[in-house]
């Protein structure tokens, strides 16, 4: 029988409460309430393109299990997961700069965490081929010791160290193309030569300080942190340019036994906490490319896990493409925002920003 792409959500995702802020700040004062950036639609709504286009039933919907407190405690402290536990017992409260605990959102976390744990069983008892985890709340800017971002449990993180440990892998590629720097996961692994941590992200947005070329591991773990910072204004162009001249050759070397990426659809073309111009063609192109490197070192073994992407309205066209070139198949649906765009030169800051990445990285890499 043939393996489908996995498909992974619930309903308690969407149940998370972030309040009525404004774009990614409390309301309050002269800030009039408006709806959160990171609020529950911009999920749940490509959901709802699956099923209204007809896709999910190219999909083999898997139904997740919370993470143990255990599996939890292999990247974050104890004291913290406490407080978010706390927090979310009395009704909400800030656990980090931007990281909103909201009425019953330490368990939902605990769902989110351990959905992309249930992906990865998934893979490896050969229920699927790959998979794509719709997770709420995110997780690639939680540290082990706080919140941030919107993120309270580094979801991908978790799952790459229970890869490890449940599965004895020794080789782990994490990418991560969300448009603002995965520092949570960076911080988890920045010293470990088993993860090799690769973040293609908007430079100096968030978290300031965070992401520059230079920080390229520690100890043992040096060279396997890769960052590449683009200038704001970055399309399809200069994100293929980054994958072909740096990603590809470096994967090619370290032969990765499984491949998560940390899908942040908010470089797109529309969305309000980013400055980049990528189109869900764009994520499909990345989404493809980096799915026949799992196809060709580790039997397909591949997890996406949604992180940010805060515009409802092309977030799900985004991710509908990226799901397709897991699964292999069209949906036939346009995207409507389309507007004629077409691939054009890249800007010399944009190669200019590869270059310098890939510079650094030459230290480490044939390239």
């Amino acid at each position: 029988m043939e393996q489908k792409t996995g498909f992974l959500c619930d309903e308690s995702y969407f149940w998370h409460q972030t309040g009525n802020g404004a774009l990614n700040i409390r309301s309050g004062g002269m800030i009039q309430e408006d709806t959160h950036a990171e609020n529950p639609e911009t999920k749940r709504r490509v959901k709802n393109l699956l099923e209204r286009s007809g896709f999910m039933n190219e999909l083999q919907q898997l139904a997740p299990r919370p993470a143990t407190k255990e599996e939890i405690g292999m990247i974050h402290h104890e004291k913290y997961i406490e407080a978010v536990k706390e927090l979310s017992r009395k009704g909400g409260g800030d656990a980090g700069e931007h990281a909103i605990v909201g009425p019953g959102s330490y368990d939902i976390a605990l769902l989110s965490a351990g959905g992309v744990l249930t992906a990865v069983d998934a893979i490896m008892n050969d229920e699927v081929h790959n998979a794509y985890a719709l997770v709420r709340p995110p997780g690639h800017h939680a540290e082990p010791e706080e919140g941030m971002g919107f993120c309270l449990f580094n979801n991908v993180a978790i799952a790459a160290t229970y890869a490890k440990r449940k599965y004895g892998f020794k080789r782990i590629l994490v990418l991560d193309w969300d448009v603002h720097h995965g520092n949570g996961t960076e911080s988890a692994f920045y010293s470990d030569p088993e993860v090799l941590f690769i973040s293609i992200h908007q430079e100096n947005i968030f978290p300031k300080g965070r992401g520059a070329v230079d920080d390229s591991g520690e100890g043992e773990g040096k060279g396997y942190n890769i960052n590449i910072e683009l200038p704001a204004g970055t399309g399809n162009e200069g994100y293929l340019y980054a994958f072909d001249k740096l990603v590809v050759p470096v994967v090619d070397q370290f032969k990765p036994d499984i491949i998560f990426v940390s899908a942040g659809q908010d470089a797109s073309r529309f969305d309000p906490l980013g400055r980049m111009l990528v189109t869900a063609e764009g994520y499909y192109k990345m989404a493809s490319k980096i799915r026949t490197l799992a196809d060709t070192y580790c039997h397909g073994r591949l997890v996406a896990c949604h992180e940010g992407g805060y515009s409802s309205a092309y977030v799900p066209f985004c991710t509908l493409r990226i799901i397709e070139a897991l699964s292999g198949k069209r949906s036939g649906v346009d995207d409507p925002f389309d507007q004629g765009y077409h691939e054009g030169p890249m800007y010399q800051n944009q190669k200019d920003a590869v270059q310098k990445a890939l510079n650094r990285q030459s230290d480490f890499w044939h390239l």
